[in-house]
């Protein structure tokens, strides 16, 4: 097709509708150098711009999409939308390995850089829910509306939490961190909405009267205030010892789901459209892998569930996976969805099937479901590496993906996915090195988890190329199974955990998995559909379980980092909240650290029964031995590159274990 050139970093790119009719333009918007030293890879480049589509919502594999056949059409009966996207690649097209990592954005944020060896990097919207900005990869979707015309309509809720004493007014959000902004109301009157408050999650609800709240902004004009659909204001303020509800009925809902959509097209797109059609990488992908950390690699697995790992063609969309922290589904392709979500109360996201074989949900009465089910009869499955931390287990419900609902028995993993679990890891992992006071507490009572992931996410990459590029069997799965008694029920007593004097205990910190019915307008096997109940109903609490531990309180089984080998202390994947609403509970998903007494002499006045570190490595240059037969162990079993072991070994050699003088 005809390249059309407006500026020396702008030019718009159209493909062949007959080819390619999923991606119907591609802008190039802007081409700079990447600044570093990318050793045989050479020169890199980032690529960003603009793709626009459209969607035939006839076609089975769009059908699924909720509302999709509600969205406004354009002249070929089809749907619209456009999204941002961005690549690096290296200048020199000898230099290309040959592999497209696509990097799933969390929350539209993704940076992009170079690599050493040679790998395109490409990140896209997929978020309709986001405001456009410069920074963010975002999706622009079609709002649906009624088959005559009018406003659709759905529940929505919001909860609110830890407002500060007095607040008037607060904006009206969801999803993690505060998230985007909600969907309107359908109306202003307080009458046709709920307004409640409550001093725990399982306490009674406290109506608050229809006259005693507003939707409108009350910063500067007293209650009412002015009108506002997108904020709340309260009488009286809010009060930090409650937790506020407000249910209520919203209008217009973004078509979300073709989010999942949009990033198969695109992937497809770049990986078989030819330069003739407009394609900036065409001969360039030979092999796919899509990356997603934490909301990002639940939509990953979301996007396989769903069958988006087949696009329009019938083609396999990645030949890997590779979802880290992730134990949950995307809520994404339901009316009013809110995609930001973190298994707090009342949000959906482990109603699907969690586990990657075929396994009988009797407790929830789903009958057998696996997340490669859609893959598995379109023969396009990917490879898979799950990657995840003890975080996980105890602030996102990971463990049905492990036992099931029922925790009877272990869900064994097909052929085509390996599970690499890190223990005594925080969500995204620790920051390294051999520092003995542990990181910022980020709100929590115990200093943060330094234990890290990164040098085992690195040589892991390594392996999940080699088994999807050359059929090379990558490294044995590792994690905790129930056969081998190393999971059990998240109580201290179970788990075997110390008592350590002052320091806090896993009893009570654990986010208990909660069986939600949201109506029957949802299916909660895709996550779909509309909510007609909200709040849910409660029904009941599913069994969970968590990793047992040793003496020292460090779990025993996984892909173990070097720190967790010669550990400076216990790290966990639970810790405890601060202040607020949720005191003394967990804090969301941040691990802790205990460290463990320099000396025997200290570790016994404090009546610690776990061993020094004086007791347990002698001197400075017996933990460095430690570290070193650590290092050594783990790159012969392909979870440490040799790089990294040098680097890991000269951090403590220079670090200040068991130093007994300052150094010069």
């Amino acid at each position: 097709m005809k390249r059309l050139i407006t500026s020396a970093v702008a030019f718009t790119l159209l493909t062949a509708p007959a080819a390619q009719a999923e991606v119907t333009r591609l802008t190039i918007e802007t081409r700079a150098p990447i600044d570093g030293d990318f050793g045989r890879a050479g020169a890199y480049e980032k690529v960003s711009g603009r793709f626009e589509g459209e969607l035939d919502p006839a076609d089975p594999r769009n059908a699924l999409i909720t509302d999709l056949a509600l969205a406004p059409r354009n002249a070929r009966g089809k749907i619209d939308y456009a999204a941002t996207f961005a690549f690096s690649r290296p200048v020199d097209r000898a230099r290309r390995s040959g592999f497209l990592f696509y990097d799933v954005p969390n929350r539209g944020n993704m940076r992009l850089g170079g690599d050493p060896e040679g790998h395109i990097h490409v990140a896209s919207g997929w978020q309709g829910d986001i405001a456009p900005a410069p920074s963010l990869q975002t999706l622009q979707v079609p709002v649906a509306h009624a088959a005559d015309g009018g406003p659709l309509t759905g529940s929505v809720l919001v909860r609110f939490v830890d407002a500060p004493a007095g607040t008037l007014t607060l904006p009206i959000r969801g999803g993690l961190g505060g998230g985007a902004a909600k969907p309107l109301p359908l109306s202003l009157e307080t009458t046709e909405a709920t307004l409640v408050r409550k001093r725990s999650d399982d306490a009674q609800a406290e109506t608050v009267s229809s006259g005693g709240w507003a939707f409108a902004d009350c910063a500067e004009t007293p209650f009412p205030g002015v009108p506002d659909p997108t904020k709340l204001c309260l009488r009286d303020g809010f009060d930090p010892a409650y937790a506020y509800e407000l249910t209520y009925t919203a209008k217009d809902p973004p078509v979300l789901g073709v989010g999942f959509a949009a990033t198969r097209d695109l992937v497809a797109f770049l990986r078989h459209a030819g330069e003739e059609d407009g394609n900036p990488l065409a001969g360039g992908v030979r092999w796919t892998i899509g990356v997603g950390v934490s909301q990002a690699g639940n939509f990953l697995r979301s996007f396989l569930h769903l069958g988006f790992n087949t696009d329009e063609q019938g083609r396999r969309v990645f030949d890997g996976l590779n979802p880290q922290i992730a134990a949950r589904h995307t809520p994404l392709n339901f009316r009013f969805a809110v995609p930001g979500g973190a298994a707090g109360l009342y949000e959906p996201g482990s109603e699907g099937p969690l586990w990657w074989s075929v396994y009988d949900d009797k407790v929830r009465g789903r009958g057998p479901t696996s997340l490669l089910t859609r893959c598995s009869r379109d023969q396009t499955c990917p490879r898979v590496f799950e990657t995840f931390t003890s975080a996980e287990f105890w602030g996102l419900r990971m463990s049905p993906n492990l036992v099931g609902t029922d925790a009877a028995a272990d869900i064994p993993l097909p052929d085509t996915v390996r599970r690499y679990y890190f223990p005594g890891t925080t969500h995204g992992g620790g920051a390294g090195g051999f520092d003995l006071a542990g990181a910022q507490t980020y709100g929590c009572v115990l200093p943060g988890n330094p234990n890290p992931t990164t040098d085992t996410l690195r040589a892991l990459t390594g392996a999940l190329m080699a088994w999807v590029a050359e059929g090379v069997e990558p490294p044995p799965s590792r994690y905790p199974t129930l056969a081998a008694g190393e999971l059990v029920e998240p109580t201290a007593r179970a788990m075997g955990f110390p008592s350590i004097p002052g320091a806090a205990s896993p009893d009570g910190k654990f986010n208990a998995f909660l069986h939600y019915d949201f109506g029957e307008g949802f299916d909660p096997d895709d996550l779909s559909g509309v909510q007609t109940r909200l709040p849910p109903t409660v029904s009941y609490t599913v069994s969970s379980r968590v990793p047992r531990v040793d003496a020292d309180g460090n779990e025993r089984v996984g892909a173990m980092s070097v720190q967790h080998r010669a550990p400076l202390g216990t790290y966990l994947g639970w810790n405890v909240q601060a202040t607020g609403y949720y005191a003394g509970q967990g804090c969301g998903f941040q691990g802790g650290f205990i460290p463990f007494a320099p000396t025997r002499a200290e570790r016994e006045a404090s009546g610690d029964p776990r061993l020094s570190l004086q007791e347990r490595y002698g001197d400075h240059e017996g933990y460095v031995r430690a570290v070193r037969a650590a290092a050594a162990d783990l790159t012969a079993q392909h979870f440490l590159t040799p790089q990294d072991a040098e680097r890991l070994i000269a951090e403590a050699q220079a670090s200040d274990v068991l130093v007994q003088e300052a150094r010069p």
